[in-house]
């Protein structure tokens, strides 16, 4: 089952996780290093939601959170 919104096609987007240690050359220290870079994926807040078509059909649809809250659908 896919992980993407029904109205709105948002879906898993991939990034990075970035560790830093030291202290910033503006704070007095001699600059901020990187000690670790992690792959990551950032999952979109999809809700599993009964919806209400257009011509009076329910059936159940993941919707992401900013659609439901934006009242892009109709709740059964």
């Amino acid at each position: 089952m896919a992980r993407v919104c029904k109205v709105c096609g948002k879906k898993p987007v991939a990034g990075k996780t970035i560790v830093r240690h030291g202290i910033p050359k503006k704070k007095g220290g001699i600059g901020l290093h990187t000690t670790g870079i992690t792959a990551r994926v950032f999952m979109p807040n999809l809700q599993r939601v009964r919806v209400r078509q257009a011509n009076g059909e329910v059936l159940h649809q993941r919707v992401c959170a900013r659609c439901l809250r934006a009242g892009k659908i109709t709740k059964a």
